[in-house]
């Protein structure tokens, strides 16, 4: 297996780890180590990321379920907006010049840092 590959399965890891303990790391993980580290560009990464939270969500769903941890009231009205959100979002993103989507990004990422080291 070359580099590549060893790279891309522990980018891979470390998104599902997150993922599983967090409910977080397809656009927090992926996204910046694709572009960062794998050269991959911005708009390919983010739909990259958006592919592979699918597996990672249902696994991680799953185990959730099996330990009653899931508010079904709670996610039902959360996807519905998410739904709506996502496909919004998937409309938008090629219309969004890079530089400012890295932006928009870097700064959601920072301000939710901010907000759960500070809450």
């Amino acid at each position: 297996m070359n580099n590549t590959k060893y790279k891309l399965l522990l980018i891979g890891l470390v998104a599902g780890l997150i993922n599983g303990l967090f409910g977080s790391g397809g656009g927090t993980i992926i996204v910046p180590a694709l572009v960062f580290l794998m050269g991959v560009n911005d708009y390919k990464a983010h739909a990259t990321a958006i592919l592979i939270i699918l597996p990672l969500s249902v696994i991680s769903t799953i185990i959730y379920f099996s330990n009653n941890l899931i508010p079904f009231k709670t996610a039902i009205h959360v996807t519905i907006g998410g739904v709506v959100g996502s496909f919004l979002g998937a409309k938008l993103l090629n219309k969004i010049p890079i530089n400012i989507l890295r932006k928009i990004f870097g700064s959601i990422i920072i301000y939710t840092a901010i907000r759960m080291i500070w809450k």
